[in-house]
């Protein structure tokens, strides 16, 4: 590897990528297009990275596998900032097992660490932390030890461990000012931030009240009866009865709770479970329906009563209910609270995050770009979306992944 090369790599290492591109950018050599294509990725332009790191991969012989397998893993890198979720991950696995297989333990390393923030993103949170537990944190260097805590925290997070969530952002911290490298840091205060910033809604006795992480985190250890309408479930304790796939049932469950201690009128409850404008009588029989089912549905956690004018929840051994919702609701809030993470999403990332159809998501952004919610740009499979940042707000934790099920 000749001088120029050496110092371009050593300045992308140290997060310069105008300096290493100061190096190679009239040279059209393999090497040179690697390092043109992931410093032309740290600078923003995520397309042109790719056509260059595809040119590299081409360029390489056949003798340079490792070579190849690296411009792989910097494609990879590319996909996951660009939020293109639908990369080939086989690929990434093949390039991590010749990594390893040759000795490059730090490239190996952080093909791993790209895998598993991967799964994070999309709330596969059980294999991330399978794959997690795979990967010794010793021999890393500063930045791989500041990415590996940003993973072990975003779990964390996401498993409303707030004490260790903090505990990993301030080992990421140090890892990054040793690094030196000020876009990592920047992720990390943004990360750090969202620990603080309002993560969840309280509504209680027809009040509301903005909850921080580790607000939530109590609230879901202590007694309470919690609808909690961010995962569709409700919860008290550890039991936890999930009603997701029935929406009739979750929407009667928090129309009695928002109403408890009181009841709630048969006509509320037509309106908000069958969005019926005036109840007749078939709505009446579908409500006495879907009570029955949602009486026995809650059965380890209490009772649904009739009463004059409607129907009233009453816990059983607790003395307080609670709903819990995300701090800002919209029809299409999941979609918003992926894209108000600052990033610019495809819509086959989204739906693949979201667990959705892609067909579903495009209508959903299309809705929002009719508002003025999201912004657009690119074309065909290029395009991507963004939305205004919404500050004060840890707008990750609004997916439907962020709290956890069991």
């Amino acid at each position: 590897m000749d001088s120029l090369i050496t110092a371009a790599a050593l300045a992308l290492a140290s997060g310069d990528a105008l300096g290493a591109l100061n190096r190679v950018a009239l040279r059209e050599d393999a090497p040179a297009l690697a390092l043109r294509g992931i410093a032309m990725a740290r600078l923003g332009d995520f397309v042109r990275a790719k056509a260059l790191l595809r040119r590299a991969a081409g360029a390489f012989g056949p003798s340079e596998a490792v070579a190849r397998a690296r411009c792989v893993v910097a494609e990879a890198e590319i996909a996951l900032a660009s939020r293109d979720l639908r990369w080939p991950t086989k690929a990434l696995e093949a390039a991590r097992v010749m990594l390893d297989k040759h000795g490059d333990r730090l490239n190996a390393a952080h093909a791993r660490s790209l895998e598993i923030r991967r799964l994070l993103l999309i709330g596969q949170l059980d294999e991330a932390e399978q794959r997690l537990a795979q990967l010794d944190p010793a021999p890393l260097p500063p930045a791989s030890r500041a990415i590996y805590e940003l993973i072990v925290a975003g779990i964390a997070m996401r498993r409303l461990q707030t004490k260790a969530a903090r505990a990993a952002l301030e080992r990421a911290d140090h890892a990054a000012r040793r690094a030196g490298i000020h876009e990592l840091i920047a992720e990390i205060e943004q990360a750090s931030h969202a620990l603080a910033a309002p993560a969840a809604r309280l509504i209680s006795h027809g009040e509301d009240q903005l909850l921080q992480l580790a607000e939530v985190e109590a609230l879901l250890r202590s007694d309470a009866l919690v609808v909690d309408a961010c995962r569709l479930a409700v919860r008290c304790g550890r039991v936890v009865i999930s009603l997701a796939r029935r929406p009739v049932l979750f929407a009667l469950a928090r129309a009695l709770a928002e109403a408890w201690p009181n009841d709630a009128p048969r006509a509320a409850l037509i309106a908000q479970a069958f969005r019926g404008k005036e109840a007749d009588e078939s709505h009446r029989a579908r409500l006495r329906v879907e009570i029955g089912r949602l009486r026995q549905a809650l059965q380890p956690l209490a009772e649904v009563a009739a009463t004059k004018v409607g129907f009233a929840l009453l816990p059983i051994r607790v003395q307080d209910v609670v709903v819990l919702t995300q701090p800002i609701e919209d029809e299409h809030a999941a979609v918003l609270a992926c894209l108000a993470d600052g990033e610019a999403w495809s819509s086959s990332g989204l739906a693949l995050a979201l667990g959705s159809s892609q067909r579903t998501v495009q209508r959903a952004l299309d809705e929002l770009l009719l508002a003025g919610k999201v912004q657009a740009f690119g074309h065909g499979r290029a395009r991507r979306w963004t939305s205004p940042l919404l500050p004060g707000f840890a707008t990750t934790l609004l997916l439907p992944a962020a709290l956890p099920a069991e």
